[in-house]
Order: structure tokens, then sequence, then C-alpha cells
């Protein structure tokens, strides 16, 4: 069966560990894509309260820097596939806890936020260094690029199901359902990640001397400044542009035609950036990207009908491709070619996430004082606004980073 994988995706040297870990996102992706955002949907609908919202979403973006600490040093003295099946096995308990709270969800807004937290510390922090160590510079792109058409193929289906599921039955009995469907999707992730090589890491986790690296190596510093512009974006756009959806249309299965939109054309374009997109060309696609992703928010300020909010769906799934698959790629690049990156890979990935939800904070933050002096529903287009410009941001980050040439001195 591997090998008939690897003939379909024209690559040989493709490995059982990277299909694995790409079928194991491709399950993420779809349970976290049919229910995360309906989770934000189904507070809303309970409290009614934009600071309940950003409180939950906050302390998501808390709580999950916090684990990929303590993730990255049990990482270090366990098996990192361990620590991947912690963070899925965590991520099938917080749907489990919402279906148990039911409609007293908007109660425990902050424990359930932090229980997702914990399970995407765990699980992008596994996820995150086996993608470093299975992949190699000629199949990063490869990898990257078809994730994201498993992640696109998850937010076609996912929310559009979800949306359906939900309109059609009666009060809650429909998030029950999807809830229910995301807890046994995670299961089978775990059973999945038993068929991974064992891979463990030697020595000591060394996480502020990666932190200062940032003093001997511009490009390090350089990418962890383009991940707090990254994360500034996203921080509000993860669950603003859903409520605002909502708000206008009181349908769940608008939001499914909404993400199928977005993740239609990303699917497409995931596809052909992984093939187009060399090395040579990451940076002016990152410009593109990123200028045009900005641009796009304007749409949602003039945007009272769905035709226009499924055009701002539609370019979003067309450029975010184009920004996301070099960018990860070269992020993943500097990493491999900075001080000790084999030994200290974990502490690597770890500071970046830190310095990407960093950004988060600052954008729900904002959001959160934003909101105390505005109307939310006349502000949250000008504070989308306000916060989208981080994809744009990136390239003034990522411009001067030559991977090529990596001078530092150390101690």
């Amino acid at each position: 069966m591997v090998s008939k994988l690897r003939a379909w995706l024209s690559h040989e040297n493709v490995s059982k560990d990277l299909l694995l870990l790409l079928l194991i996102g491709g399950l993420y992706s779809l349970g976290i894509f049919l229910s995360s955002t309906f989770v934000n949907i189904y507070l809303w609908k309970q409290s009614n309260s934009y600071t309940d919202i950003a409180l939950y979403n906050l302390s998501i973006y808390i709580l999950q820097p916090l684990t990929f600490i303590f993730a990255g040093k049990c990482a270090k003295k366990i098996d990192r596939v361990i620590v991947l099946r912690t963070g899925v096995i965590v991520l099938s308990l917080f749907f489990l806890t919402v279906l148990i709270v039911g409609e007293r969800a908007a109660t425990f807004n902050i424990m359930l936020g932090a229980l997702l937290g914990v399970g995407y510390g765990f699980y992008w922090l596994a996820y995150n260094v086996l993608t470093f160590e299975i992949t190699e510079p000629e199949t990063r792109d490869f990898f990257n690029g078809f994730l994201g058409v498993l992640q696109s193929l998850g937010g076609m289906s996912g929310p559009l199901l979800a949306g359906f599921i939900i309109s059609r039955l009666n009060n809650f009995t429909g998030y029950t359902v999807i809830f229910t469907i995301s807890f046994g999707l995670f299961i089978v992730a775990v059973l999945v990640s038993f068929g991974l090589s064992r891979r463990k890491a030697n020595g000591n986790f060394s996480f502020r001397r990666i932190v200062n690296e940032r003093k001997n190596n511009k490009n390090w510093r350089r990418i962890l400044n383009a991940h707090v512009a990254q994360g500034f974006r996203e921080g509000v756009f993860l669950f603003a542009v859903s409520i605002w959806i909502f708000l206008m249309t009181r349908d769940e299965l608008s939001i499914g035609v909404f993400n199928l939109v977005y993740s239609g054309c990303s699917f497409l374009f995931y596809f052909l950036v992984s093939r187009i997109v060399k090395p040579r060309r990451r940076k002016k696609a990152i410009f593109i990207a990123g200028l045009v992703l900005y641009l796009n928010v304007l749409i949602l300020l003039v945007s009272y009908s769905m035709p226009l909010l499924l055009l701002y769906a539609g370019i979003a799934g067309v450029f975010f491709p184009l920004l996301y698959v070099p960018y990860l790629s070269l992020t993943y690049d500097v990493i491999g070619k900075s001080w000790n990156a084999g030994e200290m890979r974990i502490e690597y990935i770890v500071v970046r996430e830190i310095f990407l939800n960093v950004g988060r904070v600052l954008s729900i933050i904002t959001f959160l004082i934003a909101i105390t002096m505005i109307t939310p529903e006349t502000g949250i287009p000008y504070i989308l606004l306000l916060v989208g410009g981080g994809h744009f941001i990136i390239y003034f980050f990522i411009k001067k980073i030559d991977t090529r040439m990596m001078k530092t001195t150390h101690d």
C-alpha cells in the first residue's frame, strides 16, 4: 500500500513515517475543522458575549505555548511519538468534556480553552518536530503542500457537513453529533500513531539558549519576528470571522458554505503551489500573497451580503497557500541551518511557537480593548483591518534571510 501511495504521489523517496504523519495530519484537520469553528458559535449562542469568546481563545493561546515548553522537555526524555499521542488524546478529552458539560459550556469557557491549548501544545510540538525530522529539504515543499491539500479537504467537508447537521437538528443536538464525530476521529488518529517509528532525543532541554540565539543568528531573529506578525493576524481571525458570518446570516450552514469556498480554493492551490513555487521564488510568493491577503480584508468592511463574504473566502483560499507553503519551508530551512539544529531541533520548534502565540495573545488583547471602546458589531471589521496586516508584514522580516550563508558566532 505504501508503494502504491508513493507511485501515486510521484515520490519514490517518500517514507512510511512521512505517509503516516500525513494521515495523522489529515485526521486531525478533519476533526478540528468539523468542530473547532462551531465551538465558538456554540459558546456564542449560550452567552452572546464577545468577551467570553475572546477569553476562551485567549486561554488557548496562553496555555498552548506553556504546554510547548513542557512538551519540549518531555520530548527530550521520551519518545516524541508518545508526545504526539498525548496531544491527540488531550484533544479527544476536550471534545468529550464539551459533550459532558453540554449547554453549560459557556460557563466553563476558560477551562475548555485551557484544555484545548494543552492539546494543541502537545500535538503541534510533536508534529512539527517529527515534520522536521522526517522530511528533507527536497521533500519539505511536497510534504507541506500535500498536508495543505489534506487540510483543505478537511476544511471543505468538515464545516459544510457540520453546518448541515446543525441546521437540520433542533436546539443543540447537532452540536452534540459533530463533537462526537470529532472525538471518534481523534481516537482513530491515536491508533494510527502506533505505526510511527520510535524517535528519541538525547541531551538537556536548552530553551533559554535557543531564545538567546537570536543575538547570534540574524536569520533566526528575523523568522521569529515574522511569526509574531503571523500570530497577530491569526489571533482574532481564527474566531471573529466565523462569528461575523453567523451574526449576518444566523445560519450555521452559511459558515459551512464559506469554509467550502475557502477550502476548495485552498485545495487546488496547495496542490499547485507545492509544485510551482521553488526555493528561489519563496520570498516573492510571500510578498504577493501577504499583500493580497491584507487588501482582501477590505472586503470585510463592506461585506453585508453572503456573495461578498464568499468572494473574500475565495481570494483567501487562493493566496493563503501561496504564503504558507514557502513560508513554512523557509522556516524549517532556517532552523535546519542554525546552530546545533540536530540536537536542539525541539528547542527551536518550541521557541518558534512561543513567538507565534505571543502575536496571537497580543491580537486578542487588542480585540478585548477595542470592544470596550466601540460597539463590537460596528467595530469588528475595523479590528480585523488593524490586525489583518500581519501576513503582509511577514515579508519585511524575511526578505533579508539567506539560508545559503549562515555565519553566526557562538559562545
